[in-house]
């Protein structure tokens, strides 16, 4: 394991104002995505939308990596170009996604565990030949009645973990992704509770497989009330309980912590980035974005699938991404007088 290599990519992934552009939505997703605008899901409208976004001039000022899926590492832009080679010239870091997904979890009604671990060496292996630098493996913890159960955290605990050693040794730097879902009426104190029981944990199998934490990034949620919740916390106090959770839990060793937006809006995605470092200086690690939908949603408007529109589109990604550069330096303003 080259662990100065490892630690030289997650530090240029958390480089100062830059984040993660994930684009690794998986066929279905995307689909569900193009469903939305009335496009249909085919190799090439896939192709012609995922071009669009690497190519937007300049995105290499805001964007230090992109998280790509599996059909995506392998695709080359309409003119022939890899995708991975339309990044590097942005100087942008091509990442992959290396799970399988979220599978129903043995001995449990509706939690899930994430799989993929068989034949990963040789995945991180073909993915570093392809060009990858880092990788991506998300754990999905609900709460609800009687969930999460500690056997559930503990199962995608110990998965994220073995995933991490994996891609150390094989030469990717491992997005460690534990989200415990905003799905539900919990508050924002239940949230508090579960993201801290689920990094301990993590962090626990983390150290007991002997992953290097300088050669990795953390991809959390924010601790947040639920989507159905009365009475949801407002962005200084989601700031307050977030940053009280990773002083907790997260080893200073750590080179950075990208959140994940999680089905918040664009806007409140970036505003709470903005309180986090408005409000807390000095901290152990870097605190940046790894969006999707909170960067992609409006490129996907404005596209509608229309090569005439490619130009809005980018534009609409070059403004959330700039927003985003905005709040990790604790200078985003909102909306109307950026």
């Amino acid at each position: 394991m080259d662990l100065d290599n490892l630690a030289a990519v997650a530090q240029a992934m958390v480089a100062d104002n830059k984040g993660l552009l994930a684009a690794d939505e998986s066929t279905g997703t995307i689909t569900k995505r193009f469903d939305t605008i009335n496009v249909e899901s085919t190799e090439d409208s896939r192709r012609d939308y995922r071009e669009l976004l690497f190519r937007a001039a300049g995105i290499g000022e805001y964007i230090s990596g992109v998280i790509l899926y599996d059909e995506t590492i392998r695709q080359s832009a309409a003119d022939g170009t890899r995708f991975v080679d339309l990044m590097a010239k942005q100087g942008i870091i091509p990442g992959i996604k290396v799970d399988a997904g979220a599978k129903p979890l043995a001995g449990s009604d509706n939690e899930t565990v994430t799989e993929g671990l068989d034949g990963l060496r040789d995945r991180v292996k073909e993915y570093v030949d392809l060009g990858a630098k880092f990788a991506k493996w998300r754990a999905v913890i609900k709460i609800g009645d009687e969930m999460p159960t500690g056997y559930a955290i503990h199962a995608n605990a110990h998965a994220l973990a073995r995933y991490a050693k994996i891609c150390q040794e094989g030469g990717l730097v491992p997005i460690v992704e534990p989200e415990v879902l905003m799905d539900g009426d919990h508050d924002i104190h239940n949230c508090q509770m579960i993201t801290e029981e689920t990094l301990n944990c993590v962090f626990g199998e983390l150290y007991a497989q002997e992953v290097a934490l300088e050669g990795m990034i953390l991809k959390p949620n924010m601790v947040i009330s639920g989507l159905d919740a009365k009475n949801r916390a407002d962005f200084n106090k989601v700031a307050d309980e977030t940053v009280a959770a990773l002083m907790r839990c997260v080893p200073a060793a750590v080179p950075g912590i990208m959140f994940l937006s999680g089905g918040q809006s664009e806007i409140d995605a970036t505003m709470h980035l903005n309180v986090m470092n408005t409000n807390y200086k000095n901290l152990p690690w870097k605190l940046s974005y790894s969006y999707g939908r909170a960067l992609q949603a409006s490129a996907l408007k404005a596209w509608l699938g229309d090569s005439g529109k490619v130009k809005l589109a980018q534009g609409a990604l070059m403004l959330r991404a700039s927003l985003n550069s905005a709040a990790c330096a604790a200078e985003y303003k909102g909306e109307s007088t950026q």
